[in-house]
């Protein structure tokens, strides 16, 4: 299915997590004249929903990523965790960035549980919960190995169990696997449907990957170029747990197409 006007898609209210309605953004510059990023954002995403989004480089992705982590605030319009205004970064939140941004003196499993100290929680408590997350990306055994001492891939997984390790409801991943090579990228596929299917967060997953955008989700929402806004929002109907010879299913390549088509009509793609 897909609409070019999701904000028309009735949710019951009690299954939104996240409710964005009316949310703008303007980036202020040196000449005085503010550059628009983002036109009204309209958008809900329900409980334990795994949401992909697509759209042109400089779109505006990574930017309403950034509303969704509070580590930015919309110009005008709400923001809603849970019916609570999101006015900041939230324990109920995590982040997977583009890059692990692991600090280099710290083991891994001290990496891990960085954000617990950040919050100041009880680190004892999660040390067990750190360990059968590091366990489940098959990372069992490096706990008192250094960053330096991973590939890339095992670098990235380290970032997602940092993010999963205070339990947060959602988890936000902005081109985490972008870096890495085919390979590596498919396995960690995998491993984030297993995580996904065993942790149920909420996931919002930013990719220049349309077929990854496929693969991995429930929706895949297209945004325009910049000024973004979403224009289109479709379901994706593929049995789980997928597997690669998915990707060579008529309804798979149905789908990637009508998505690429939407792009290319919408000015780009990336």
């Amino acid at each position: 299915m897909t609409t070019t006007d999701p904000a028309q898609i009735d949710r019951p209210e009690d299954d939104r997590l996240i409710s964005i309605r009316g949310a703008t953004l303007a980036y202020p510059t040196a000449s005085g004249e503010p550059v628009q990023a983002l036109d009204p954002i309209d958008l809900d995403v329900a409980k334990q929903a795994f949401v992909s989004l697509v759209g042109p480089s400089g779109c505006g992705k990574s930017t309403l990523l950034k509303i969704l982590a509070g580590l930015l605030r919309q110009s005008k319009g709400d923001v809603t965790l849970s019916g609570t205004p999101l006015s900041g970064p939230s324990p109920h939140v995590g982040v997977v960035f583009q890059q692990p941004v692991l600090l280099p003196w710290l083991t891994i499993l001290n990496n891990v549980l960085l954000p617990i100290r950040v919050q100041k929680r009880d680190v004892d408590q999660y040390r067990e919960r750190a360990r059968e997350l590091l366990s489940m990306v098959g990372l069992d055994g490096f706990e008192s190995r250094y960053p330096s001492e991973l590939s890339g891939g095992m670098q990235q997984r380290v970032g997602i169990v940092r993010a999963l390790v205070p339990d947060p409801e959602i988890l936000l991943m902005d081109e985490p696997f972008g870096a890495l090579d085919a390979l590596t990228r498919e396995q960690l596929n995998d491993d984030l449907q297993t995580i996904w299917a065993e942790q149920r967060k909420t996931v919002f997953f930013i990719t220049h990957s349309i077929p990854e955008a496929v693969y991995l989700s429930d929706r895949v929402l297209v945004m325009s170029e910049r000024p973004g806004r979403i224009v289109g929002d479709f379901t994706v109907d593929l049995p789980r747990r997928r597997t690669l010879d998915d990707v060579a299913t008529p309804a798979f390549a149905e789908l990637t197409s009508q998505i690429r088509h939407l792009l290319n009509a919408k000015g780009g793609i990336d």
